[in-house]
């Protein structure tokens, strides 16, 4: 009578574990590590890494050249508008004392002309 009835839940765990083992047992024998192919692809796989990475690593190095390049730039420009503005600076300088000198000799011209004038006129009184 036991044959009609359903498994019990030990004969289920039982079928449950010989299936797991045989799927098991099937993944083993497909490993890729079986496979005599299996190293060459690998070796493959890792010869593609190292250069993306030889050639990530040139990449980061020229783009800190060129960060450097641009810096060195930036600073020689920097300087250069520095000078400018000093001379600039120094120009203005240099023109306000030509003025002040210009003003100078002419008030020393008109006092002078004036005193002339002065002397003049002293000698036409007398």
């Amino acid at each position: 009578m036991k044959e009609f009835k359903e498994p019990s839940l030990a004969d289920r765990r039982e079928m449950a574990a010989k299936a797991k083992q045989a799927i098991l047992e099937k993944a083993r024998a497909k490993a890729a590590a079986n496979d005599p192919g299996f190293a060459e692809r690998q070796a493959a796989r890792r010869a593609v890494s190292e250069a993306r990475d030889v050639r990530a690593a040139e990449r980061k190095i020229a783009k800190a050249e060129a960060a450097a390049r641009e810096e060195a730039a930036r600073k020689i420009e920097q300087i250069e508008r520095a000078a400018a503005a000093k001379a600039a600076k120094e120009a203005e300088a240099a023109a306000a004392v030509a003025a002040a000198a210009r003003a100078a000799a002419a008030k020393i011209e008109s006092k002078a002309a004036r005193d002339a004038r002065y002397a003049a006129r002293k000698a036409r009184k007398k």
